[in-house]
């Protein structure tokens, strides 16, 4: 539930949804940089990274919706990253994989989804 909660704290009311998927995306890729540092709890880590894993499934569900207008050739990019972001997730659970990989992809979604200008 940390997750949702998190989430419900960044909905917008007049912000539109690639400022609310760079806000989440902004969260989660904090909570993953945190719990990549050193010392910290497995508890807060495994966290981190499935509420990550939701983000990406919840995505990858709103890309998937013959509502979703944006390109094909997009989505099915994007749909390809949340696929490998499972995978990746499984690894990282599994101790066969860092945060690092997880950090990356979110920080270079985000500078796609970035305000003209902001850094990321």
């Amino acid at each position: 539930m940390k997750g949702y909660a998190a989430y419900a704290k960044v909905q917008p009311t007049n912000e539109g949804y690639r400022d609310l998927e760079y806000k989440v995306l902004g969260a989660v890729t904090g909570a993953l940089i945190k719990a990549n540092e050193e010392g910290t709890e497995l508890s807060d880590k495994f966290n981190a990274i499935l509420w990550n894993e939701k983000v990406w499934h919840a995505f990858r569900c709103d890309l998937s919706s013959p509502k979703n207008e944006l390109p094909e050739e997009l989505k099915a990019s994007l749909i390809s990253l949340a696929i490998w972001v499972s995978k990746e997730t499984n690894r990282v659970m599994d101790h066969l994989a860092g945060l690092d990989g997880l950090i990356s992809i979110n920080r270079q979604v985000m500078a796609g989804l970035a305000p003209k200008g902001q850094q990321v």
